[in-house]
């Protein structure tokens, strides 16, 4: 079962669902915007995060859930939850929808080595 990550930002509340448990905990660690002030509470299933094993399964869905922060400045920190399970992250904003980022423009098609 993969663990699943929340990342909510400070003074809101979760606006999507949050991760399937009987009891979440807000970790230690926050986020922290390095461009701004902007920061994000960690939430997580309570079982899993007094696992033993625990800070080698969440490195890789917290290292995602910095880029997508840092990728959200340039939106206005418009999304106030994220999740991750280690694979994609899910972005939700404050109206309750699903965003879905746009393609960066001023990155060209790789070229065919013919």
């Amino acid at each position: 079962m993969p663990l699943i990550i929340a990342a909510i930002r400070t003074g809101h509340d979760p606006v999507g669902k949050l991760p399937e448990a009987a009891f979440h905990t807000q970790l230690d660690e926050q986020i922290v915007c390095p461009r701004c002030d902007a920061t994000y509470n960690l939430i997580v299933d309570f079982d899993a995060s007094v696992g033993r094993h625990f800070a080698e399964e969440s490195r890789r869905g917290i290292t995602l859930l910095r880029k997508a922060v840092t990728m959200g400045h340039a939106y206005g920190h418009r999304v106030i939850h994220f999740e991750s399970n280690g694979v994609v992250v899910t972005r939700v904003t404050g109206d309750g929808e699903k965003l879905e980022l746009p393609k960066r423009p001023d990155v060209a098609p790789p070229r065919s080595r013919l």
